[in-house]
């Protein structure tokens, strides 16, 4: 199965990637000939069982890690063929990162925090879109916060409008609500789909949470290092009944 975008723009995309880990008798297999597109405004999750790869696909497609086999895009570039520095610049420009952990420096205020990808690229943020941004993410009185004056879901906003404040042609975001309490979760993912709705914003999205899923435009599934399904305008209970077929269906792909 090779999910599509029905032939609208594509952000990202995978051409039959292969990941293996190990060698010998215990040789793995990660992704096993994975093609899928994902489209430009678009909100897409990634979901499967423990072990399925879906975490292993987001690096591939996001250049934090290699692929054995096939190529990835990011936009108009082959991203599995440009050499460390041109990985690095492309990452820094081109892509937003957010992950379970915030990953925000302790010593910066929420707003150096956002601005820190720019200032390491040697750019300004455009007053206007930071404006649209904090406006977004509701941190304009806590700008001058650090993160341990802030809460959980405050700090996840801060790491979201930093992966915003470039205008990167793709998110990734991995887990972002596994840190965070329901309300907090919710806040952070309705954040996350009004970016897309009413910005155009492209987010890919790993998470385990059918709840989470269900503020994506659409559901794409893995097993055993494969995509088996997707589902289109998800809902809590369709991705739920989804993954109880797929559970226990995951077992290492030995070669």
């Amino acid at each position: 199965m090779a999910p599509t975008n029905a032939g609208g723009p594509v952000a990202a995309r995978a051409d039959a990637i292969w990941k293996v880990y190990g060698s010998g008798e215990a040789r793995v297999a990660a992704l096993r000939g994975v093609s899928v597109e994902f489209g430009k405004g678009r909100f897409t999750a990634i979901m499967g069982p423990s072990g399925s790869g879906k975490s292993t696909l987001m690096h591939c497609l996001a250049g934090l890690d290699t692929v054995d086999e096939g190529t990835v895009h990011v936009g108009g570039t082959e991203i599995s063929r440009l050499n460390d520095k041109a990985l690095t610049r492309l990452r820094r420009d081109r892509i937003g990162f957010i992950f379970q952990q915030f990953n925000l420096l302790p010593t910066l205020s929420a707003a150096e925090n956002i601005r820190l990808p720019l200032d390491i690229a040697g750019r300004k943020a455009d007053p206007q879109w930071w404006d649209t941004v904090i406006n977004t993410v509701g941190l304009s009185d806590r700008l001058g916060h650090r993160p341990s004056q802030l809460s959980g879901g405050q700090q996840q906003r801060v790491a979201c409008a930093r992966a915003l404040v470039g205008r990167p042609d793709v998110i990734f975001a991995d887990e972002p609500t596994g840190n965070l309490d329901s309300r907090s979760g919710a806040e952070v993912l309705s954040f996350l789909r009004s970016s897309v709705r009413e910005h155009g914003q492209t987010i890919v999205m790993v998470t385990h949470d059918p709840v989470a899923a269900s503020y994506a435009d659409r559901v794409v599934f893995l097993a055993d290092g494969a995509i088996v399904d997707e589902l289109a305008g998800p809902t809590a209970e369709s991705v739920l009944d989804t993954m109880k077929k797929l559970d226990g269906k995951n077992d290492p792909v030995m070669l």
